[in-house]
């Protein structure tokens, strides 16, 4: 038996006073946040929920996160984090496919808007059993009929809760990832995946108990901050200061006055954090307390790891992994000096090879072939979707889609991503979705998404639209409108209108004409 939970409950237990989570002035300890946990399960048991259960939760990086994460992990059920930017629409979506029967949600401020459309936007209350609304104010009213604060759910539960431990292979978290269908897909992650997961990730980067302090940038919704920082920080009592967006000035404001020895994020983030450093910034004292950079989400360019070694005094450590492997899959050797453009070797107890269409391994070294990965990491599949999970999955062996090349130490390097699959910021953008979201709209008649190069972002999402005949629209319009349908991170910044696409004989579309 076991439950993800526990690695908040032993750090609270041998280490109750260091701090958990830091929020500008405020920082509650382990057992704070422990007690916390304790009393959301004990609300949601109060409220009829049952082990196994789905429990949503919309909320960006506050000390909420943690608290009510661990409380649905400890009341049984089954965590269904949500991506904060999503519009009503999108959360109706996700709370059907994955059956969830509470919902927990930030309801935002006017300095912290991420979250309000989750209940500004959201007008379906009835599509969960229960609805927590998580507000500044805790003593607040609930704005929404039919839903509760937090604050008036916790008010008179017990801060003592007796963990309800599950199967090691039963579903812990559900965390949904788009697919080639349009349609996201909710990857279910078991208690086991995530705590080897983990505790993989401390023997990588020779973590040792109650000494690391994590600036916390990546959302806690995805499966990079969620594992890498909080499971894998809680599991060794590391502080974790949390930035609910990440802004470069205040990122290297808190390195500094934090004395941060751990910050993982996505290459864009490095690139502003190199910006950020201004005459006042005490670039030495950063230096001093770093220990381990980590990076993942896309390739980092040569010239970002140079400056970062030179100003830092740290060498940024590359990754890989995808929702279904929770996330690492491989990580630079321990002890090796990294290579420029490699996401390592496979991490313990987990095997990567390289294959072709017809699952037939590739094995000479430079040739390329489809990552497949096979462990202790391995997603149980996708909710709802067997068919789904039949592609990706033979003999245990999981199919990422990603192509990549093995050198002859061992080492791996992506040389393409999934098909036509857009990387922004660090977020995976699906243009079948974009696609056919756009062709919601009444003027458009065809669409076709691409992504091209964008300095900060990595990649920019474009659109190319047809319309139906006799319809008028611009294409500002259809950017405003966009950005009303879609979470930020997806929308298309830039549409062109043309009067035709390239395609193929068979009318399949020729997207690398396109640019």
């Amino acid at each position: 038996m076991l439950n993800l939970s526990v690695l908040l409950e032993d750090s609270a237990r041998n280490h109750p006073e260091r701090a958990a989570v830091v929020l500008g002035a405020q920082r509650l300890t382990y057992a704070q946040v422990n007690a916390a946990a304790n009393q959301v399960a004990g609300l949601l048991r109060s409220r009829g929920v049952q082990p196994g259960d789905k429990v949503a939760l919309t909320c960006p990086n506050l000390p909420y996160f943690p608290i009510v994460y661990y409380g649905i992990l400890k009341a049984g059920a089954v965590v269904v984090p949500l991506n904060v930017l999503l519009k009503g629409r999108e959360i109706a979506y996700h709370l059907r496919d994955s059956g969830a029967r509470a919902y927990f949600c930030f309801q935002g401020t006017p300095e912290l808007p991420m979250g309000a459309e989750g209940f500004a936007g959201f007008n379906d209350v009835e599509a969960v059993e229960h609805f927590f609304l998580i507000t500044a104010d805790p003593a607040a009213a609930s704005p929404i009929e039919g839903a509760e604060t937090l604050g008036a759910g916790l008010a008179g539960q017990p801060p003592v809760f007796e963990t309800v431990q599950r199967a090691e292979t039963d579903a812990a978290v559900i965390l949904y990832t788009s697919g080639t269908t349009g349609q996201a897909k909710g990857a279910e992650l078991s208690h086991s995946n995530l705590v080897l997961n983990a505790l993989t990730c401390n023997r990588l980067f020779g973590t040792q108990p109650a000494t690391d302090t994590h600036l916390l940038v990546l959302p806690l919704f995805h499966s990079f901050g969620s594992t890498v920082n909080m499971n894998a920080g809680f599991s060794t009592a590391s502080t974790l200061v949390l930035l609910p967006r990440f802004d470069p000035d205040a990122a290297v404001a808190l390195l500094q006055s934090e004395n941060v020895t751990f910050f993982a994020g996505v290459p864009t983030m490095y690139w502003g954090l190199l910006n950020a450093l201004k005459e006042s910034v005490d670039v030495e004292r950063i230096a001093a307390n770093m220990r381990i950079a980590v990076s993942g989400g896309s390739s980092l360019p040569v010239e970002i790891i140079k400056a970062v070694k030179e100003r830092f005094g740290v060498t940024i450590l590359e990754g890989y992994g995808l929702s279904e492997t929770s996330p690492v899959a491989t990580f630079s050797a321990p002890g090796s000096e990294p290579r420029p453009g490699s996401i390592g070797i496979p991490i313990w107890g987990v095997e990567v090879k390289l294959i072709d269409g017809d699952w037939n391994s590739i094995d000479k070294p430079d040739e390329i072939g489809e990552i497949a990965i096979r462990g202790h990491n391995i997603f149980r599949g996708y909710i709802g979707r067997p068919e789904a999970t039949a592609e990706v999955m033979r003999d245990g062996w999981f199919r990422t889609g990603d192509l990549a090349r093995r050198d002859s130490d061992g080492w791996y390097y992506i040389v393409d991503r999934a098909k036509d699959m857009i990387i922004r910021g660090g977020f995976n953008v699906y243009p079948r979705e974009i696609e056919e979201v756009l062709l919601m709209h009444e003027a458009v008649s065809l669409s076709a998404v691409i992504g091209v190069p964008h300095e900060q972002h990595g990649e920019e999402i474009k659109a190319f639209v047809i319309l139906k005949p006799g319809a008028t629209v611009t294409e500002e319009e259809l950017v405003a409108w966009s950005r009303e349908q879609m979470a930020a991170y997806k929308y298309p910044r830039i549409v062109k209108i043309v009067e035709s696409l390239p395609m193929t004989a068979t009318g399949k579309l020729l997207k690398r004409e396109l640019s």
